[in-house]
C-alpha cells in the first residue's frame, strides 16, 4: 500500500489570471487567491496547485517565463507570494507550483544574451541550428502550428520552440543550464513550497542531431512527436534532479508526460525511479478526437468503452508499482460536463455523477478551479473575444485554408482552451463578482445561475456534492488505496467497478448518459453488510441495488464489509 501524504490528499487546481482580481484591473491576483482560501478549507482540498505566477510577458498566460524567481507585476509582488503561502499553511493544506523547464520567454535574460552572437557564452543554453536548403532546419512542427523553427536574422541561425516563437527551449545537454535549473528549483523548496507540477516535461530532452521526421504533420504519422518526447535521457535527466535536489523534501511532484501508456509511465514513476509522484497521462484527453493523428479539433462522439479500457489499464497496471493522476478537466481542457456530462439539461446529476468517477478511482484526484460547481464551456459568437493563443492560430490557419468561419467556430466552442479560462463564477453580479474592473477574458453569461454564491447556500448542490464525496475520502482507505475491478466491460452506457482493501469492498456505479439502462449485478454481490455512502439521486424505497433501473447520469457508491 506505501502510504503517502499526496497520495491521500485531494488537488484544486487555480489558474490564477481567472481566479480572483483583488485589486479591479480585471486581472486575478494573489491577494484574490489568499482571500479565497477559507473558501478551498471550506470545500476541503489539501493542497492548491497554481498555474506559473513568475514574472513572464504572458505571450502563453504565463507558461513563457523571463524570471523564475520573481512574480508577474499583474499578479503581485514575492511578499504577497509569501503571505498566500503563509496563509495556506496555517489553513493546513499545501502549495504544488507549476514549473516550465522546457522552455522559457524569449525575454529571458538568458535567452537575451544568447541571442546577441554565436559567440556568446549563453548561446549554447538554447538549441540554434543553420538553415538547411533555404529553410528551418528541419521539418518537425510546433504544437501551436507551423514549424519548431524561427529564424533569428541578427545570427543568421534558428531557434527551436515546440510552443510558440515566444517560447525558445532550452539546452538540456547543456551542464551549466542544468545546474542554473537545479538551483531555482531548490531556490523555491527552501522557501517552503510543498511539490511541482512539471509542465511539458516529457520534452526536455530531443534525439541527438535533430534529424528530418518522415512526416512533420499530425495526420499519418507521429514520428515528429517521438523526436522529443519520453526519450530515454529524460529519465537521466529526472533521477539527476531528483537526486540532487528533491530528494531532501517531502515533497509532491507530477509531471505533464502526454504520449504515452501505463507501463511507460511507470518509467517516470514506477516505485524506486527516483523520479515523479505521478504523471498526468492523456489518453483519455483524445477520446473524441477522429482519429491520433488528426488533432484536437476534428471532434466525434465518443465511446464508454473505449474510456473503460484505458482507465482500466491505468488502473490495473499502476497498481502497487506507481500511482495515477486522476483528471477530466484542466486549464488546457474543456469543460468536463460539458464534454463528458450534459451541460443543459442534466448538469447538477451529471456533474455529479464526474465527480463520483474522479473520486473513487485509485490516483489523487484533481479538480479545476469552478469544476466544484459545474462550470460550463462558453461560446463566444465572435473571435475577437477569445485570447488563447493556440486557439487564435488554429482560426487564421483554418480561415487561410478557406474553411467556412461557422464551421471553425463550432470546433472552437467545442475545444477551445478558454472554455476552461473564463472566469471564476463567484456570484450573480456582473463579471461573477470576479472582478470591479473589465476582465481580461470576458465571463460565461451563465454565471447569474452557476456561481459559488448559490452554491453554497443550496444543500444539494454540485459543490456540497464534493464536499462530501472528498470527506468520504478521508474517512475510507479501501477509496485511496483499494483495487481496482473492472464489472460491466462490455456495457455501453454503465460504468461500474470494485475498489477491495482487506475486508472492505466499494462498490462504484456510475450512469454516463441521459438514458435509464437496467443494471444487473453478478451474484457475488449480496445486500448483507452493505451500505450506501453517497448518490447523486435519492434512492427509492425498497429497491434491489443488484437490479436497478438507473436514472440519467446517476452515480451510486457503495461500502460492503466482506
Amino acid at each position: 500500500m506505501n502510504p503517502k501524504w499526496w497520495k491521500e490528499s485531494v488537488v484544486y487546481q487555480i489558474y490564477p489570471i481567472s481566479f480572483m482580481d483583488s485589486n479591479g484591473d480585471g486581472i486575478g491576483d494573489l491577494r484574490g487567491i489568499i482571500s479565497k482560501l477559507d473558501y478551498l478549507k471550506d470545500l476541503g482540498v489539501d493542497v492548491i496547485w497554481v498555474c506559473p505566477i513568475y514574472k513572464s510577458p504572458n505571450h502563453d498566460n504565463g507558461y513563457d517565463i523571463s524570471d523564475y524567481c520573481d512574480i508577474m507585476a499583474e499578479f503581485g509582488t514575492m511578499e504577497d507570494f509569501d503571505l498566500m503561502l503563509k496563509e495556506i499553511h496555517l489553513r493546513g493544506m499545501k502549495l504544488v507550483m507549476d514549473l516550465v523547464l522546457n522552455h522559457t520567454s524569449h525575454k529571458h535574460p538568458w535567452f537575451l544574451e544568447s541571442r546577441r552572437s554565436k559567440d556568446d557564452p549563453k548561446r549554447d543554453f538554447y538549441i540554434w541550428r543553420k538553415g538547411k536548403n533555404g529553410g528551418p532546419p528541419n521539418n518537425w512542427e510546433s504544437y501551436f502550428s507551423g514549424s519548431v523553427w524561427e529564424y533569428d536574422e541578427q545570427t543568421d541561425e534558428y531557434y527551436l520552440h515546440l510552443y510558440s516563437k515566444y517560447q525558445p527551449d532550452l539546452n538540456w545537454e547543456n551542464p551549466q543550464v542544468v545546474e542554473k535549473l537545479h538551483e531555482m528549483v531548490a531556490w523555491w523548496l527552501k522557501k517552503g513550497v510543498d511539490g511541482f507540477r512539471f509542465d511539458a516535461i516529457a520534452h526536455i530532452v530531443k534525439q541527438k542531431g535533430l534529424p528530418d521526421a518522415d512526416n512533420p504533420h499530425r495526420a499519418p504519422t507521429v514520428r515528429a512527436y517521438e523526436m522529443f518526447s519520453n526519450l530515454e535521457d529524460v529519465h537521466t535527466m529526472l533521477q539527476n534532479l531528483y537526486d540532487k535536489v528533491l530528494y531532501f523534501y517531502d515533497i509532491m511532484t507530477v509531471g505533464e508526460t502526454s504520449g504515452l501508456g501505463p507501463e511507460q509511465a511507470l518509467d517516470y514513476v514506477g516505485d524506486g525511479r527516483r523520479e515523479l509522484n505521478m504523471t498526468f497521462q492523456f489518453e483519455h484527453m483524445f477520446l473524441d478526437a477522429a482519429s491520433a493523428g488528426s488533432g484536437k479539433w476534428d471532434v466525434v462522439p465518443w465511446s464508454l468503452i473505449e474510456l473503460k479500457k484505458i482507465m482500466t489499464n491505468w488502473q490495473t497496471v499502476l497498481h502497487n508499482r506507481g500511482w495515477n493522476a486522476n483528471y477530466l478537466c484542466n486549464h488546457d481542457q474543456p469543460r468536463s460536463v460539458s464534454r463528458f456530462g450534459n451541460d443543459m439539461v442534466c448538469r447538477v446529476p451529471s456533474a455529479k455523477m464526474l465527480a463520483t468517477f474522479i473520486h473513487t478511482l485509485e490516483g489523487t484526484p484533481y479538480i479545476y478551479q469552478g469544476e466544484e460547481i459545474g462550470m460550463t464551456n462558453v461560446a463566444f459568437d465572435s473571435i475577437d473575444d477569445y485570447r488563447d493563443v493556440e486557439t487564435l492560430n488554429y482560426y487564421e490557419e483554418q480561415r487561410m485554408n478557406g474553411v467556412p468561419e461557422e464551421e471553425i467556430m463550432k470546433a472552437i466552442h467545442k475545444k477551445s482552451r478558454d472554455n476552461a479560462r473564463t472566469p471564476m463564477q463567484w456570484d450573480g453580479t456582473e463579471h461573477a463578482g470576479f472582478t470591479t474592473g473589465t476582465p481580461w477574458l470576458r465571463v460565461n453569461s451563465n454565471h447569474m445561475e452557476i456561481n459559488v454564491v448559490n452554491a453554497v447556500k443550496d444543500p444539494d448542490s454540485i459543490f456540497h456534492y464534493y464536499k462530501k464525496l472528498i470527506a468520504l475520502r478521508k474517512q475510507h482507505k479501501v477509496i485511496v488505496y483499494g483495487e481496482y475491478k473492472l464489472l460491466l466491460p462490455e456495457h455501453e452506457e454503465i460504468y461500474a467497478y470494485t475498489r477491495t482493501l482487506e475486508n472492505e469492498r466499494l462498490l462504484v456505479i456510475l450512469n454516463f448518459f441521459g438514458k435509464e439502462p437496467m443494471l444487473e449485478l453478478p451474484d457475488e454481490f449480496n445486500p448483507d453488510g452493505i451500505e450506501l455512502l453517497i448518490s447523486n439521486y435519492e434512492p427509492r424505497k425498497g429497491e434491489d441495488f443488484r437490479k436497478l433501473k438507473l436514472r440519467p447520469y446517476e452515480a451510486r457508491v457503495y461500502l460492503q464489509r466482506l
